[in-house]
């Protein structure tokens, strides 16, 4: 399962953080709550709805829970997140972007772009299909606004 997920897993995890580290640190929080609610999972759901949920969830309160430890980042000199060519850097402003929004906005902007459907999305975060439609619209113009700054 996580074989064929980690890419999923990943990508939410990256949606979090920009700090690679923090982003494998991400990732085993992941892996350690897949594994503590296998059990759990009643395949009401598609297996991929209850990956991303939980990555969501994870990533969600890890970030709540970073805001109130204090941690200093060790700095090796190196950013892998890095690249010269014009299409990475338009990449990475989106996301410097996306990483500006609310945790749950940006939930909602990574399942659109990884090109899932409303409903699926709205399986996902738990909200209406309508609701997702409307705070996809109120995002994007958000976006734009920053990108006018």
């Amino acid at each position: 399962m996580v074989r064929a997920h980690k890419e999923t897993i990943y990508t939410v995890c990256y949606m979090f953080s920009n700090d690679s580290d923090e982003v494998n640190d991400l990732f085993q929080e992941v892996l350690i709550n897949l594994w503590s609610g296998i059990e759990q999972f009643r395949g009401e759901s598609k297996v991929d709805t209850w990956i991303y949920r939980v990555s969501l969830n994870t990533c969600i309160s890890w970030e709540r829970k970073k805001k109130l430890r204090a941690t200093v980042p060790l700095t090796m000199d190196i950013n892998l997140f890095e690249d010269k060519d014009e299409d990475t850097r338009q990449i990475q402003m989106l996301y410097k972007r996306i990483h500006q929004l609310k945790p749950f906005d940006r939930a909602i902007v990574l399942l659109w772009l990884e090109n899932m459907s409303y409903e699926e999305i709205a399986a996902i975060v738990g909200i209406t299909v309508k609701n997702v439609s409307v705070r996809l619209y109120r995002i994007k113009e958000q976006l734009k606004q920053m990108s006018n700054l």
